[in-house]
């Protein structure tokens, strides 16, 4: 247990005999404790720690809530514990200031679980699946894809700290009416490559990457194709085009440091028959109905604005059936937990997904759908809208061609999923505490310049165990520590929430925190016992600074 837990219990359960102490006193009567919680206040003044259970137990003791806290507050022993000081605030609230020398547990704990340190077992190994990306296997990747692979590979890297099993996994969108376009796509282009007057299809993919596709086609087979039956071409077309499609999509994403469990395959759903037989089921339980020639999913029973369509008048299944049986295969799978990454333009499938799982007998709640707003790129002040290298939209390789991989994923989790993101590229490769994934490396870079040059005058690190950190009571050194201590916690509160933005603003505090120390607390100073004490903060410091940016895929370099 960290010790910021260790300190929350240690409150909660002098709060806790505090009550039982008034209700014995006759000062209050409750029958069974509700439910309260300790917390950090916004607002330094208000002390380290607070809680609410004066405000709890007002309903039940019938009084005021201030008045409740105040018989707390007399009735709390603080001896053999860290609090120093408890007070009554505002319309009920219990605020707790404590003994600075509990900090000093800290360090020894980061030290000594060192790359562990942050993590837990808050997971339980339950089984997670995390799905993000899962692109149509018909283009290059963009910046909204882009988006998706940080956010969804941070999130899965923050749900395995805190305890869970977790996979990755990538949905090929390789059926349905978007294959049968690029296969036509397709061999217009290979038409034309060879000399062919054909038409382009309206509804085809325009994208200079096909071109290039059959381009490196015909360099291999020529002709080949053309003599063969149009729909037979289109097959074999589509097949060559998804397999370096794929290849190249998961090339740019190792690139960007994702890497996935599973790659699954729409296309098996409706090989293996699972669509049609999720579709049998529905309708066998009063779920799906006939309207117009089409089937229709009774989504409006789950709250959703109207019925969606599942099987099409001409008898073909929609994106929705084959993304219903997806789902429940996730759950047959045995997942406790299922994290969809989804553009902001699904927010209406949601409602409609959770209502298909829970027609199906499965819990809405162990499906949650984190939704992701658009990306603009910004350069030289104006909005960046196409590539100059190809006139088209601007792609993963391209992005991390310029600003490189650090910058990029940083960017894109600096920010909450559901917020807009204005990536400035001028910003991402500027050297200088403006940017702000430079400034966190640069501290992490900064500790380990200051732990060689230590090294070099001879100076040995100290034993955790052995270093006088109660030398430690500069208010830097101090507020350092305390953020420090913070870090177990907001890995799991990030976890919990799938807000990965919350590492990226804790990383920037204790980055302006170190700075502060480093400015007016020399290290390297002659006096054996301070120099040593630092030394350990300095480095427990880069150790946190490190364990963050592994989890959101960013390095932390040791010279800049």
């Amino acid at each position: 247990m960290y010790m910021v837990e260790q300190v929350e219990k240690q409150i909660a359960a002098a709060a806790a005999r505090a009550a039982e102490k008034a209700r014995a006193a006759g000062e209050f009567f409750y029958q069974e404790l509700p439910e309260f919680v300790v917390e950090v206040p916004r607002e330094k003044a208000h002390g380290d720690f607070a809680t609410n259970l004066g405000m709890a137990l007002a309903r039940e003791a019938r009084k005021p809530p201030r008045q409740i806290a105040e018989a707390l507050v007399r009735h709390v022993e603080t001896e053999g514990t860290w609090i120093s000081r408890v007070e009554v605030a505002g319309p009920g609230f219990i605020n707790f200031t404590l003994d600075h020398r509990w900090l000093y547990q800290v360090l020894p704990q980061v030290v000594e679980k060192g790359e562990a340190y942050g993590r837990s077992d808050h997971g339980l190994g339950r089984r997670v699946q995390v799905e993000f990306v899962s692109a149509n296997p018909t283009g290059l990747l963009h910046m909204g894809n882009a988006r998706g692979a940080a956010l969804g590979d941070s999130i899965a890297a923050l749900l395995d700290a805190v305890g869970y099993r977790v996979s990755r996994e990538f949905y090929i969108n390789d059926a349905g009416n978007q294959i049968l376009n690029f296969g036509k796509s397709l061999e217009a282009r290979y038409l034309q490559l060879l000399g062919m007057d054909v038409p382009f299809p309206d509804e085809g993919y325009h994208g200079e990457d096909i071109i290039e596709t059959m381009r490196g086609l015909v360099a291999e087979v020529g002709d080949r194709y053309v003599s063969l039956e149009p729909e037979v071409r289109r097959e074999s077309l589509v097949k060559y085009a998804l397999q370096e499609k794929l290849s190249a999509i998961k090339e740019v994403l190792e690139q960007f440091g994702v890497h996935y469990d599973v790659w699954f395959s729409e296309q098996t759903l409706h090989d293996s028959g699972a669509v049609q037989r999720v579709i049998e089921e529905l309708r066998g339980k009063g779920y799906v109905y006939e309207k117009e020639g089409a089937l229709w999913f009774k989504s409006t029973t789950f709250g959703d604005e109207k019925d969606e369509v599942v099987v099409r008048s001409n008898g073909v299944p929609t994106y929705f059936a084959a993304d219903i049986a997806y789902h429940r295969n996730k759950f047959q799978r045995g997942f406790d937990w299922v994290i969809d990454i989804w553009g902001a333009d699904h927010h209406g499938h949601v409602s409609r997904m959770k209502g298909a799982m829970a027609a199906l007998g499965y819990d809405p709640e162990r499906l949650d759908v984190v939704l992701m707003q658009l990306v603009r790129l910004f350069q030289g002040g104006e909005v960046l809208r196409m590539s100059k290298r190809t006139g088209q939209y601007i792609t993963l390789s391209e992005l991390v061609e310029e600003v490189g991989v650090d910058a990029a994923r940083y960017f894109f989790v600096m920010r909450s999923a559901d917020s807009h993101l204005e990536f400035d590229l001028d910003l991402a490769k500027t050297q200088s505490a403006d940017n702000p994934v430079y400034y966190v490396q640069y501290a992490h870079a900064r500790i380990c310049s200051i732990l060689r040059q230590a090294e070099e005058m001879g100076y040995i690190m100290p034993r955790v165990s052995e270093a006088l950190l109660d030398l430690l009571g500069d208010p830097a050194e101090l507020e350092l520590i305390r953020k420090i201590a913070d870090f177990p916690g907001v890995v799991a509160g990030a976890a919990e929430a799938l807000e990965p933005h919350r590492l990226t603003r804790y990383a920037q505090e204790l980055a302006t925190l170190f700075h502060a120390f480093y400015t007016n607390c020399r290290v390297l100073v002659q006096e054996d016992d301070l120099r040593g004490a630092r030394m350990v903060l300095a480095d427990a410091t880069r150790i946190t600074l490190r364990n963050l940016l592994r989890i959101i895929g960013v390095t932390a370099p040791e010279r800049m």
